[in-house]
């Protein structure tokens, strides 16, 4: 591990050291079973590292999104409105559930983005690779709520919405997917997309 990731590691040990207690305290089988999911998750991000070398800024990206989603489930918001991930950021229009979705799945494109060009020796992104990595972040997406789908057979009382809402997530996912695909192309024609390292 080089120096400049220790502190990545030490800041995503400190929220979920803390979000552990707080969800067996409020007896949140659900988020237990998240926080055993985002081991396993965070421990596929860093196989990928150590292969193809990720930025900084994406696994930074990554550990700030594992404390976006620890929040909107432990964070109670207000009696009526209840945790994080409930809340309207635009009333009826945008939830904060679906901005985490977007900005997780943008993520998980970009990352796919740098394991396929690292990996094959490609420096150009394509709008056929762009695409491809775009279908591979909304994939990892769809993965996301088979694992939710999952916690609704397993476990009691979960605060994962109907279909509707799987729906939503869904879009979500392929919005920030097709955004991350965009900033990718914009950054490389202005010549600041990250280059595979030979």
């Amino acid at each position: 591990m080089h120096r400049r990731e220790l502190p990545i590691l030490v800041f995503t040990a400190l929220y979920i050291a803390a979000a552990i207690p707080a969800a067996l305290r409020t007896g949140s089988g659900e988020f237990v079973f998240y926080i055993a999911v985002l081991f396993v998750l965070a421990a596929l991000v860093w196989t990928v590292h150590r292969k193809v070398q990720l930025t900084l800024l994406t696994l930074w990206g990554f550990s700030i999104w594992g404390l976006a989603h620890m929040a909107g489930g432990l964070w109670t918001v207000s009696e009526s409105t209840g945790v994080l991930y409930n809340l309207w950021l635009i009333p009826g229009r945008l939830k904060y559930d679906q901005v985490v979705h977007a900005y997780g799945f943008g993520l998980s494109t970009w990352l796919c983005w740098q394991a396929l060009s690292r990996s094959v020796g490609i420096e150009r992104p394509t709008l056929g690779l762009l695409t491809l990595c775009a279908l591979a972040g909304m994939g990892l997406g769809a993965a996301n709520e088979i694992v939710e789908f999952i916690a609704v057979l397993t476990i009691p009382e979960t605060n994962v919405g109907g279909y509707e809402n799987t729906g939503w997530d869904l879009v979500a996912n392929a919005v920030g997917a097709t955004v991350a695909a965009v900033l990718i192309r914009v950054a490389d024609s202005k010549g600041r997309a990250p280059r595979v390292q030979r």
